[in-house]
């Protein structure tokens, strides 16, 4: 947790047509409790849910021609 309330533990990032970026303090978890590994301080989790590597991001958004916005107005 930050010292500084005002400072989030882990921010989110919606990139335009393409994954959700998960940087700092984060635990990942399956929906039953069950951790999943990351081993690094930054992610990317799927959105267009075809990668084949769930729920992490491979790539295959651009192939599947996925389209979302970047801000809550798409």
């Amino acid at each position: 947790m930050p010292d500084d309330e005002s400072t989030p533990a882990a921010t989110i990032t919606p990139y335009r047509d393409g994954p959700l970026l998960v940087r700092g303090d984060f635990a990942l978890v399956t929906p039953d409790g069950t951790p999943i590994e990351t081993r690094r301080d930054t992610v990317a989790l799927c959105r267009c849910g075809k990668s084949a590597i769930k729920p992490f991001c491979d790539g295959t958004h651009k192939v599947a021609g996925f389209r979302a916005g970047s801000d809550r107005e798409s």
